[in-house]
């Protein structure tokens, strides 16, 4: 049973991300290689791809693919982000560096690792996302000033994929295991009604619905296009749900591995 205490345990989760930003100057053009694909996957389908499809109906009306598809992009940004953070940079720092070891030795606990680590992999989704939006004023892809709110979304969007990811980046072993990221991450970006419309799924729209990123992007098609319902609502429950159990499942884990 998940235990709230273990997650409100956050004192000093800033020290991680002013540390986090420390080793980003250092190597910033790895910090900005994550905004590259989704941004190229964008151009591909408004130069090529997009002028063959034409337009595809949302909401009951027909609008052009590039802008049906550049909100689920900057959505998979946040994502991209967000899970290569929590992950792969965590992993190492946990079995290699051991770098957590040298911190709880400090005042500080593991609920301000895990939220410091979080909340770094959320900083980097939602700058991508920025980087995004911005790309997407530039060309032409927006259609509501409500596209503001998409930042936000995006970082709640970072913040459920980075909890989740960090919790089970505490139970891989080796490198080897690594493959079963993109393995779940690939069929995600795919299979989240990012490309097609939800309805077009035919009587397999629920399995779509079951992915997290999913949410994300309706919400940011929502904000893109300034039309929001009560879906939003569940929507912004479900990946809120997601973040409180991945961080509260990290903290325990960092708890039991490093403290035990």
């Amino acid at each position: 049973m998940l235990n709230p205490s273990i997650v409100l345990d956050v004192r000093k989760p800033h020290r991680m991300m002013e540390r986090s930003a420390m080793v980003t100057r250092r190597s910033w053009p790895v910090f900005a290689s994550g905004f590259f694909e989704p941004l190229f996957y964008l151009l591909a389908i408004q130069i090529g791809f997009g002028v063959l499809v034409g337009q595809v109906d949302y909401g009951g009306r027909q609008v052009d693919y590039a802008t049906f598809v550049a909100p689920a992009l900057m959505a998979a940004a946040a994502m991209n982000g967000a899970i290569f953070d929590s992950t792969m940079n965590v992993f190492y720092k946990l079995r290699y560096a051991r770098l957590y070891d040298a911190v709880l030795a400090t005042p500080m606990s593991p609920g301000d690792v895990a939220m410091g680590e979080i909340g770094w992999a959320v900083v980097r989704g939602t700058l991508y996302s920025i980087a995004f939006a911005i790309t997407m004023v530039v060309l032409g892809l927006v259609e509501s000033a409500w596209v503001v709110v998409a930042i936000p979304i995006c970082a709640l969007v970072a913040f459920a994929f980075s909890a989740v990811g960090m919790a089970i980046t505490s139970y891989l072993r080796s490198w080897a295991d690594f493959e079963f990221i993109p393995a779940v991450q690939i069929p995600l970006f795919l299979f989240s009604a990012t490309f097609f419309p939800l309805s077009l799924y035919g009587t397999w729209g629920w399995v779509v619905q079951l992915s997290p990123l999913y949410h994300g992007v309706a919400l940011v098609r929502m904000a893109t296009f300034g039309e929001f319902g009560p879906m939003a609502l569940v929507h912004i429950a479900v990946l809120s749900a997601l973040a409180i159990v991945g961080l509260t499942i990290t903290s325990r884990r960092l708890r039991t591995m490093l403290l035990i």
